[in-house]
């Protein structure tokens, strides 16, 4: 046998020597991992009790600037840089935001929200404990849990040794429930942490499944429709100088968005909202409003407003195109215009990113014995913060929060407490797996 040859079997042998010894110490990592996480449970659940007992409705600035300061603390044990930010500029309480620097490794930014859907007039604002592991309570699932899991899993991590090295922005926003204004200053912090990471992680959620996991989110922009007509003695309707009246042409209109779009797949576009007659005048609001009307007079006004949501840019954009079509395109005597709010959330599109990433995702829920974890259809994934990174990431998922529970919004939303060390090993192990890979 040659020397050359003797010297690449040698350098093999090295290699796989090498090898081996990596997945040895990975294996003991990840064990560690998963042990810290169980050690620190208890205490993860004591901070959710906590702070689901204080109140956060996104109009309760102290109280969601309070749940901020709580989550705070725990972050700056871990040697994270944190601030609270200042929302007044779009009329909110600010967001908690938490920086590490690492050496290697993918870019990550997890998300989560302070705030809850219960203001204070709300007569949910204290947990109760339906058997040992179901929590009711409010913003247990959206998502208080789910900004515990990413503290229980950066400790686990931290304890471990594995997160120094990590480069890792949190965010966790203070109106993802009800938007300051304007959403550009409101989004700004997360926008630009979408455009340093590489990687997204969210915590809400989603479906409530623990088999599941968000690869896309639909967008969410509101609409108003404001239909005019000549007014006129009812006798007078259909004549060439009176038309069809404002509700004739508001009923076409919302017809046919049904006919031309209904069909769209993962598309959606609900009127929420209509007032019509003689006069209409919504509030600002517009969750209500007055209207006068008589049977023997054409209606003069018509005002909708609605919500659309579409699974891609792509798909908004020519929704809205056909939408606007179909309002131009007027009964005699009619008009109308449709306005679109921009100041809404953007699709979280799928893509091939996300789908390696919920590979990866699939890959350490079966290796830690959690079972295989699929993507959820879209149609079961509201609008959320994480649409923000859209575009910017090379990867993201959300729905890593707690599960297992429902009522999301309502005063009988559960969670089930068993799935936040779980959730909070697959984000460590995930997290420690995408930086080996590097």
């Amino acid at each position: 046998m040659n020397l050359r040859l003797k010297l690449k079997r040698i350098g093999l042998l090295v290699s796989l020597l090498i090898g081996t010894c990596s997945m040895a110490q990975s294996a003991k990592m990840e064990k560690s991992i998963v042990r810290l996480v169980d050690k620190n449970l208890d205490a993860s659940i004591e901070l959710l009790k906590k702070t689901v007992n204080i109140n956060s409705g996104s109009l309760n600035m102290e109280g969601v600037r309070k749940v901020g300061e709580l989550y705070r603390a725990e972050l700056d044990k871990l040697g994270f840089t944190t601030e609270l930010t200042s929302g007044e500029a779009y009329g909110r309480a600010g967001h908690l935001i938490a920086k590490k620097d690492g050496k290697k490794g993918p870019k990550f930014l997890l998300i989560g929200h302070l705030d809850t859907v219960f203001e204070l007039d709300s007569p949910f604002q204290e947990f109760t404990m339906l058997n040992d592991s179901i929590m009711k309570g409010p913003g247990v699932a959206d998502m208080k849990g789910g900004d515990v899991i990413i503290i229980l899993a950066m400790k686990a991590l931290k304890e471990a040794g594995a997160l120094d090295d990590m480069s890792v922005q949190i965010i966790m926003t203070g109106d993802e429930e009800k938007s300051g204004s304007p959403i550009e200053l409101s989004k700004r912090d997360l926008v630009e942490g979408a455009k340093w990471a590489d990687i997204a992680l969210g915590f809400e959620n989603g479906d409530n499944n623990p088999k599941t996991i968000v690869v896309s989110r639909r967008g969410s922009e509101d609409w108003q429709l404001t239909v005019t007509g000549q007014p006129a003695h009812s006798s007078q309707i259909f004549t060439e100088d009176i038309g069809t009246g404002a509700i004739y042409e508001a009923a076409r209109i919302l017809n046919e968005f049904y006919l031309q779009l209904a069909k769209e797949k993962d598309l959606t576009f609900n009127p929420g909202f209509i007032l019509g007659g003689t006069n209409a005048a919504p509030n600002e609001e517009l969750t209500g409003g007055t209207a006068f009307g008589k049977n023997n007079v054409v209606a003069q006004t018509v005002v909708v407003h609605g919500d659309l949501r579409a699974v891609s840019p792509e798909q908004l954009q020519k929704a809205k195109m056909v939408m606007k079509e179909i309002a131009a395109n007027n009964y005699p005597k009619t008009s109308a215009v449709l306005l679109f709010d921009n100041e809404g959330y953007p699709p979280l599109a799928k893509t091939d990113g996300n789908m390696r990433l919920l590979e990866h995702y699939n890959k350490v829920s079966n290796d830690l014995g959690f079972g295989a974890v699929e993507a959820v259809n879209p149609r079961n994934a509201g609008a959320a913060d994480i649409s923000f990174t859209s575009g910017y990431v090379e990867m993201a998922l959300d729905g890593l929060g707690l599960t297992g529970g429902s009522g999301d919004h309502t005063i009988e939303e559960t969670g089930n407490l068993n799935t936040v060390g779980v959730q909070a090993k697959i984000t460590a192990v995930l997290m420690y797996r995408m930086m080996q890979r590097q």
